[in-house]
């Protein structure tokens, strides 16, 4: 049997590159994967194609995470068509790419949709899913974060302050939830054949891989993998792991 087989698990972005390799990933484990989208519907729905044409299990919903009334509607339409969730990946995100020094490009509207969608967003998933989550036997909730949220670089100010606080509410959220959830996160540095990567400066993804100690950074199965690691583990909650090749600047 397949570690995941009869688990329902929700994944917010699986339009994009790492969302749609976890939920392909727990997929192939047995999960159903419900994979949400705002605005690439057609990303999502060839996520789904992929995880039934490898003999899986797996719908889309539209789901904006800036938006409560549809976080609401979300986690209802879960509940009314599989009756659980045993898995709420929450990996969704905005970014923009502002250098750190332009403080005055970084507005207080694009603050707050960086916050709103980084940080409220999964936070109001977990309160919305929470009692799903903690039926039969209990649940997993992953955030995925970004190395940005350790060491100060990343697209923007706004961007690694929202992951840092991911990180701090990944270890409030395993407080408030336990013993029933466990909630951990994973926080990726650069990562290769990614849409993101592609937009970087090649000085910059050229640095980040000069500064991985392994002489290599992370691909999107690598998050994948660590998803399952984390879902598949009774013992584990409120630990952030960083996958990136081994950047000295996120070895905290």
């Amino acid at each position: 049997m397949k570690t995941l087989t009869g688990k329902v698990a929700l994944i917010t972005g699986g339009s994009g590159d790492i969302g749609g390799a976890i939920a392909r990933r727990l997929g192939t484990e047995g999960a159903h994967a419900i994979v949400t989208w705002v605005g690439a519907e057609d990303a999502a729905n060839k996520t789904v194609h992929d995880i039934q044409s490898n003999g899986g299990s797996a719908s889309a919903l539209r789901l904006d995470q800036r938006s409560p009334d549809s976080i609401e509607a979300c986690v209802a339409a879960v509940a009314k068509a599989h009756g659980r969730l045993d898995i709420l990946v929450n990996n969704a995100a905005w970014n923009i790419g502002i250098p750190f020094p332009d403080l005055d490009a970084l507005t207080p509207d694009i603050w707050d949709r960086v916050l709103e969608t980084n940080v409220r967003g999964p936070f109001l998933l977990a309160r919305a899913a929470a009692k799903l989550l903690k039926a039969d036997g209990g649940g997993h909730i992953i955030n995925i974060s970004s190395a940005g949220g350790i060491s100060p670089g990343s697209s923007s100010i706004a961007y690694s302050s929202s992951k840092a606080a991911l990180n701090h509410l990944t270890r409030c959220l395993a407080v408030a939830m336990a013993p029933n959830v466990a909630v951990n996160c994973i926080a990726p540095g650069l990562v290769e054949n990614t849409r993101m990567a592609k937009r970087l400066p090649e000085n910059v993804a050229k640095g980040a891989r000069a500064q991985a100690v392994l002489g290599r950074v992370g691909q999107p199965d690598d998050i994948a993998a660590q998803v399952v690691m984390f879902v598949t583990s009774n013992s584990i909650t409120g630990q952030t792991m960083v996958v990136d090749g081994g950047m000295p600047g996120a070895m905290r």
